[in-house]
């Protein structure tokens, strides 16, 4: 099973499979109608204090990958990737939609 990753305001694809928004906050300026999405697992995505200590720290890529990889090892977390696991099992390809900018540091290349 294939998974891969795309931001939430790239035109959704035929091929995307199932599509999985792995983000706290919705992303601004898109519709549920224009997302396609099939589920939205926000309890996987990083706190609120730990998104914004990134944000205002963007080169500390490492400590934040570290301090993500902790929450998600955390009991409110276990039952949102419980869920994602099941989709991913019941998927022939999964793709985990993010909204950040930065397409090779955030927080759903550390889900993959």
């Amino acid at each position: 099973m294939a998974i891969v990753l795309k931001r939430a305001y790239e035109k959704p694809s035929a091929t995307d499979g199932t599509r999985v928004l792995v983000e706290r906050l919705w992303p601004r300026g898109l519709t549920k109608e224009a997302a396609h999405l099939d589920a939205w697992l926000k309890d996987v995505a990083p706190s609120h204090e730990l998104r914004k200590w990134y944000h205002a720290r963007p080169r500390q890529w490492e400590a934040f990958r570290k301090r993500y990889l902790e929450e998600l090892s955390t009991a409110e977390a276990d039952s949102a990737l419980e869920q994602l696991y099941e989709l991913a099992r019941s998927a022939r390809k999964l793709t985990l939609v993010y909204a950040a900018r930065d397409t090779e540091h955030n927080s759903a290349t550390v889900l993959k």
